[in-house]
């Protein structure tokens, strides 16, 4: 199974919560246990897991990243003007991979999925793909 998620974003950084979406085609799918791999196919945004309790994490993550991977740097060279953002999607990485056990995500008591979007505003998509077993 593979389903194509649209996501629209409304900054040039956002971490976007996609928890709710993920599990809810988890539950339409029935299927109760294997793996769930969320994958995103640009390369200016990421997935990430992390803390979704407390939104202070959101703004300290991004503002950390500007800070470790400023937007403009005068030894950057690609023409786009989008190093960081390839940067930052790199740290995040493309894609991760959650059980499914018993018709449940496996994700810790604080832990949600994260759209990373690092060159927006933009319409982007990631695949969601549960393999069973």
């Amino acid at each position: 199974m593979l389903h194509t998620m649209e996501i629209s974003t409304s900054k040039r950084d956002e971490l976007r919560d996609i928890t709710r979406e993920v599990i809810s085609y988890v539950k339409k799918s029935g299927v109760q246990n294997g793996i769930i791999i969320v994958y995103c196919p640009h390369t200016t945004a990421g997935i990430a897991i992390n803390e979704n309790a407390d939104p202070d994490v959101k703004h300290d993550v991004l503002m950390r990243l500007d800070e470790v991977y400023p937007w403009e740097h005068p030894k950057y060279r690609h023409a786009e003007g989008n190093t960081a953002s390839h940067l930052k999607s790199i740290t995040a990485g493309p894609s991760q991979s959650i059980i499914i056990h018993e018709g449940e995500l496996l994700l810790g008591r604080w832990q949600g999925i994260y759209f990373c979007e690092f060159d927006g505003p933009r319409r982007r998509q990631c695949y969601l793909k549960i393999i069973e077993g």
